[in-house]
């Protein structure tokens, strides 16, 4: 890594509270304009990207434009064991396909007519909408809250504050989450954040697995199985934790950098 950033101060874990206060009153400020004026897409925007726009904004603050090209390269690092992927692209469809089963939905119609249109929703969800947020929960957030907390603890605290910064979207006329479950889905983003935890660890804190993990909860291929999925993915992180217990619970065992990691030397490979 480039020595420049190395020399300069390592972003403290107070950093996070600028961090919650400045994401927090972005999205919910904008949140309001849209609940009492009406909604505007580029507000609507503005407000979901917040988090990403912090985070960002904190990385330059504390390492220069070097510091930010070495954070977006953790948009490179994609390896991860193979369970991990397996789960990622197989598990997450399947939990919510059962859900939908369980929840009697599984049979609905395709919501896209005509059915190329699904293609411009995906580049919508994969570009447009929650996905940049992980450049802020997971670029920023997570490690900084996994230098003073076990992986577990860490997660399971950003799960909290993530559920939270979504309260004023169940407000917003004309969302998806005027016909979602509060508590359900409140439970089921603290679960997700558990699990994407260890994911994360895994891929030694990479921003591409966390970006597509989260577009995989918003697929818009993917059948509304609400409240269902979010209580079998709750089931899945309980068991998750039990399975990585050692790593979960054993502070010091996450990634604790904002920016890409160094590449081990010989003598530890």
């Amino acid at each position: 890594m480039n020595h420049s950033i190395m020399e300069q101060p390592k972003m403290p874990v107070r950093a996070l509270i600028p961090f919650l206060i400045l994401s927090f009153s972005l999205t919910w400020g904008l949140a309001a304009v849209l609940i009492f004026v009406g909604f505007s897409l580029p507000v609507f925007l503005l407000a979901v990207w917040a988090p990403g726009l912090v985070g960002t904004f904190l990385v330059w603050r504390y390492y220069g434009r070097k510091g930010l090209r070495s954070f977006f390269r953790r948009l490179t690092l994609w390896r991860m064991p193979l369970k991990w992927w397996l789960y990622l692209v197989i598990g997450f469809p399947t939990l919510t396909y059962l859900g939908a089963a369980l929840n009697g939905t599984i049979g609905e119609p395709f919501p896209f007519s005509p059915w190329y249109t699904v293609f411009a929703a995906i580049v919508q969800a994969l570009f447009l909408l929650g996905t940049n947020e992980e450049f802020g929960w997971r670029g920023v957030a997570l490690p900084l809250l996994q230098r003073k907390y076990s992986p577990f603890l860490a997660g399971l605290i950003l799960g909290i504050i993530h559920a939270a910064w979504h309260i004023p979207a169940f407000f917003i006329s004309g969302l998806q989450f005027e016909t979602w479950s509060v508590i359900p889905y409140f439970g089921g983003v603290v679960a997700l954040s558990v699990i994407l935890t260890p994911i994360f660890n895994s891929s030694r804190g990479s921003l591409l697995i966390a970006y597509l993990y989260h577009f995989q909860m918003m697929n818009p291929i993917l059948p509304d199985a609400d409240p269902w999925d979010k209580y079998l993915v709750i089931l899945v992180a309980v068991v998750i934790v039990i399975l990585n217990r050692r790593t979960m619970f054993k502070k010091g065992s996450g990634v604790t950098d904002v920016l890409m990691p160094e590449e081990p030397s010989v003598s530890e490979k």
